[in-house]
């Protein structure tokens, strides 16, 4: 299935070049947006599989069209590509839900698997960010906090949940418990809406957060 693509940001060449290397690796370029704004009212219209979001957008940043693009609709994941690798500038953008983040130094080789993969539901970062934003979380977590049980998960969610705190990507949670990419789709599906997650990067928030990685297998 043709993966359908938006790009956000405010350099017109750059954002043109991007377009133009996706459409010829037979991405579908569905619109372009310069700023924040035009951004989130594009996306609501075209709802493109992946967004990808640039942070440095003049007077409204990328974070901000983030959250409200993965709020309103949580079927298209943003994929940030941004000259920032800074720690900061990443936590931000998970924290606004996006899905990965690529800097622009990347290879277009890189770029069109990043688009393909966070397309497909795998949290995607340049080398090293990765670690970063999952050590990140393991310092922030903390007991769970009493009040209501969390929503039961089946044995088999839990385990695909396991694996995703250990970031493993779909093909190789579906290779480590012997079931299809397509059977991990539908326990990761699942899991997000009994958890009212919106994607696999807060998942695996979630997951380290009640201890999850620290499990055996």
């Amino acid at each position: 299935m043709t993966v359908s693509v938006m790009i956000v940001d405010d350099h017109p060449i750059w954002r043109d070049g991007v377009a133009r290397d996706l459409a010829e690796h037979g991405f579908d370029v569905r619109a372009t947006a310069a700023d924040a704004d035009a951004a989130v009212r594009i996306a609501g219209t075209v709802r493109p599989d992946v967004v990808l979001m640039d942070l440095n957008l003049g007077d409204t940043s990328g974070v901000v069209a983030t959250r409200s693009i993965t709020r309103d609709l949580p079927e298209t994941r943003v994929l940030v590509l941004s000259a920032s690798g800074e720690h900061s500038d990443v936590l931000e953008a998970v924290k606004a839900g996006a899905s990965g983040y690529l800097v622009k130094s990347a290879s277009v080789r890189e770029l069109v698997d990043a688009v393909h993969r966070t397309a497909d539901g795998d949290p995607v970062f340049t080398a090293g960010l990765a670690g970063m934003v999952l050590g990140e979380y393991r310092r922030m977590a903390d007991a769970p906090a009493a009040g209501e049980p969390p929503p039961r998960l089946t044995e088999r969610e839990t385990d695909v949940l396991r694996l995703v705190a250990k970031g493993l990507t779909a093909k190789q949670i579906a290779d480590r418990l012997v079931i299809s990419h397509r059977t991990v789709e539908n326990h990761v599906q699942s899991t997000l809406r009994k958890l009212q997650l919106h994607n696999r990067v807060e998942l695996a928030r979630y997951a380290i957060e009640h201890g999850l990685d620290r499990e055996e297998e």
